[in-house]
């Protein structure tokens, strides 16, 4: 009687077997409470969902609900358009602030792992119901500006689609700060990579700080700048404050609206996001090309 010869894998294939187990935790993860979820979610945004007792009832609609956003529904459109320019607008300043403190806690001082922690702790303790109670409390904004005229000066002379989005900045400038945690970290990784005596050498040829910072500093962190446009757009678009996402909420439990229209402005504001990030992307890495192509000549 023979006896049927073992399977047996070589080392490639039983590597990568070992691989794929070690990530087929995460693939049914995703496939299960990532995929689904989004499939089904732009699958109620073409349809009228309605919750019975006897189960959820769809009915399909074709394109109507992103039609009604469009143009059936002034407040999303209003509400997104300022959204955006505000977002726009808090990006280089969560990465200019962000970086301006990672040279700071970067230097050799005392307690600099201290003052880490402290920037860094905020993004930790605030959740959306802390950020709703400071609101509430007007501990977002910096009160000098109220008392400075700062805003009135905006509202007078400028028109209200510019103001507005200022506006929304200045009242949030506080809450902006306190979600530069992560892009410091990322910028005081970025700036310890650097190699200490390339800045003496630059110290002995007599180049001052500022030319330092612009010749070696900046070149050296700019990967890790279009890694925080990235982080700090997703990051701002996504946060509990935004009266978008508010929006979208509140239509979910509305009889005339419901599940299937707040499905539809939820993809609509997807869309809008992913455009952001393909222009910022394409914006920094054109200059970047524009650079490398300058210095090849």
């Amino acid at each position: 009687m023979k006896l049927k010869p073992k399977l047996r894998l070589n080392k490639p294939r039983r590597e990568a077997f070992i691989g794929y187990m070690l990530v087929l935790p995460w693939i049914v993860g995703f496939l299960l409470f990532m995929a689904y979820p989004l499939y089904f979610s732009l699958f109620m945004s073409f349809h009228k969902v309605a919750i019975t007792p006897y189960g959820i009832q769809t009915t399909y609609l074709g394109w109507d609900n992103y039609k009604d956003a469009f143009l059936t529904d002034p407040a999303f459109i209003q509400k997104l358009l300022a959204f955006v320019k505000s977002t726009v607008v808090m990006i280089p300043i969560v990465i200019v602030f962000s970086l301006f403190v990672a040279l700071l806690i970067n230097q050799p001082i005392r307690g600099r792992q201290f003052f880490r922690a402290i920037f860094f702790l905020p993004v930790v303790i605030t959740s959306g119901e802390v950020v709703q109670e400071l609101f509430a409390q007007g501990a977002a904004t910096i009160p000098l500006m109220d008392q400075s005229g700062v805003i009135a000066y905006l509202e007078d002379n400028l028109s209200q689609a510019w103001s507005s989005p200022l506006i929304d900045v200045i009242k949030r400038f506080i809450l902006i700060l306190w979600y530069s945690g992560v892009q410091i970290l990322i910028f005081l990784a970025a700036l310890q990579k650097v190699n200490t005596q390339v800045y003496e050498a630059a110290a002995i040829d007599g180049a001052s700080p500022w030319v330092i910072f612009w010749k070696i500093t900046l070149p050296e962190v700019k990967p890790f700048i279009l890694v925080n446009l990235i982080y700090t757009t997703v990051d701002l678009f996504t946060n509990t404050f935004s009266d978008v996402i508010k929006l979208i909420q509140d239509n979910m439990f509305q009889v005339g609206t419901g599940f299937g229209y707040s499905s539809a402005l939820a993809w609509i504001f997807f869309a809008v996001v992913l455009v952001v990030l393909l222009l910022v992307a394409w914006l920094f890495r054109n200059r970047e090309n524009a650079a490398y192509a300058g210095n090849g000549r």
